[in-house]
C-alpha cells in the first residue's frame, strides 16, 4: 500500500509498505481523509523532539471499517464510517492512576512517536473508534484537532459567566473558541491576522483583537470593566504570549497552556501570588471531548468549510507540506483525500 512519510527534516516521499494484518479486537480502517496537524508540520521541519526519523506522520482521520479481527463488538461493521482516537495510555503511570489517560507519560499518539495514518490502511484497537453519524468524512477528520481545544476549555473550568481570551486562531485556537463559545462563554479571539479572526467570529468569539494594530492590555481592559479575563488560552507557543497570559488574566483567574514555547520563557512571578492564578497545561484529549466535539459538530456549530484551507491528494501530500512550511499564516487546515472515498 502507498504511505507518505518523512524520511528526515525537510524530506518527504510516497512509499511502498506492507498492507496490515487485523489482530483481535482490532478493526482494518480505508482511510478516506486525513488532517495535517501542526505537529506534522514541526515534524517536516525537524522541530518535534517527540519524533524520531522516519515517520509516517497522521492522526486526524476519517475512515471506513473494512475488516473485523476476532471479537470485534457487534457495534462495529464493514462499511461503517468512523474517526479514531490516536492516543495511547500504559494504565499504571501517576496520570493513568488518577484517570487522567490523556496525559499518559508513556503516551505514543499516531504519527509522532509512532507511525500514524498517512496510509491507504490502517489496524486499530477498536476501543479507540468513535462512530459520528451524520457528519462526512471531512468532519470527522476534524474531530481529532478540535478536541484539542476542547480540553484546554475543560481544564480551564469555562462557565457562561466566564470570558474567555484565546490567544492565536489557528486550527487549534479555533477549538478553544468554539469550545468556549459552546459552553456559551464570552470570548475574545486575539492574533495578528485579519483573515484568522474573521474565521473566529465564525467560530463562536464575540469580540476580536488585531494584537499588531491595537493595545492588547488596553482593549483587554475595556472588554472586560478593568478586570482582565477570567480565563485566558494560549495556542500560539510564544515567550511573549505565555508571559501575556499571566499579566492579562483577572485575578483570581485561570490560564492554559497548549502551545509548546520556542525559547526558555522568562515570568515576573508576582502575578503568580498576587493574582493567585491557576496556571494548567492542556495535552491532548478524553473520550468525553470527542463525543463532545461529534455533538458540536452535528448541531452545526463550526465553519467547516471556511476552517479547511486546502484538500489535496496523497500524491500532492508534499508539495503542499512543503507550501504550508513557507507560508504557515494561509493555512489553517490542509486535509488529504484518499481515492479510495
Amino acid at each position: 500500500m502507498k504511505a507518505f512519510c518523512i524520511h528526515e527534516p525537510r524530506r518527504s516521499a510516497l512509499i511502498e509498505c506492507p498492507k496490515p494484518s487485523v489482530g483481535p479486537g482490532e478493526v482494518l480502517l480505508s482511510i478516506n481523509v486525513l488532517g495535517f496537524c501542526g505537529s506534522d508540520l514541526t515534524t517536516f521541519r525537524g522541530l518535534n523532539p517527540m519524533v524520531s526519523y522516519p515517520r509516517i506522520p497522521g492522526h486526524e482521520v476519517g475512515g471506513t471499517i473494512v475488516e473485523l479481527g476476532e471479537g470485534v463488538d457487534t457495534q462495529w461493521s464493514v462499511g461503517q464510517q468512523v474517526l479514531v482516537s490516536p492516543y495511547t495510555n500504559c494504565g499504571s503511570c501517576s496520570s493513568c492512576r488518577q484517570g487522567r489517560f490523556n496525559c499518559c507519560r508513556f503516551n505514543e499518539t499516531l504519527g509522532v512517536q509512532r507511525d500514524g495514518a498517512m496510509t491507504e490502511f490502517l489496524a486499530i484497537q477498536q476501543e479507540k473508534l468513535f462512530a459520528a453519524p451524520g457528519l462526512t468524512l471531512a468532519e470527522m477528520a476534524l474531530v481529532e484537532p478540535l478536541t484539542v481545544g476542547f480540553h484546554a476549555v475543560d481544564r480551564g473550568r469555562v462557565t457562561e459567566t466566564d470570558i474567555v481570551a484565546v490567544f492565536g486562531c489557528g486550527a487549534i485556537g479555533l477549538g478553544v473558541i468554539t469550545g468556549a463559545a459552546y459552553r456559551n462563554a464570552r470570548v475574545i479571539a486575539i492574533d495578528i491576522d485579519e483573515d484568522k479572526l474573521e474565521l473566529a467570529r465564525k467560530a463562536g468569539a464575540t469580540d476580536t483583537i488585531q494584537s499588531s494594530k491595537q493595545d492588547l492590555h488596553e482593549t483587554l481592559q475595556q472588554l472586560t470593566d478593568g478586570h482582565g479575563p477570567d480565563v485566558i488560552v494560549e495556542a500560539v507557543g510564544l515567550p511573549r504570549t505565555f508571559r501575556g497570559a499571566v499579566e492579562e488574566v483577572c485575578f483570581a483567574g485561570r490560564v492554559v497552556y497548549i502551545g509548546y514555547a520556542k525559547a526558555a520563557v522568562e515570568y515576573e512571578t508576582k502575578y503568580f501570588v498576587q493574582k493567585e492564578i491557576d496556571i494548567m497545561g492542556s495535552r491532548n484529549a478524553t473520550p468525553e471531548d470527542f463525543k463532545t466535539v461529534i455533538s458540536m459538530l452535528q448541531a452545526k456549530r463550526f465553519p467547516v468549510a471556511d476552517a479547511i484551507t486546502q484538500t489535496v491528494s496523497l500524491e500532492q501530500a508534499s508539495d503542499a507540506l512543503q507550501a504550508w512550511s513557507d507560508n504557515p499564516a494561509d493555512v489553517t487546515k490542509i486535509q488529504l483525500a484518499f481515492a479510495s472515498e
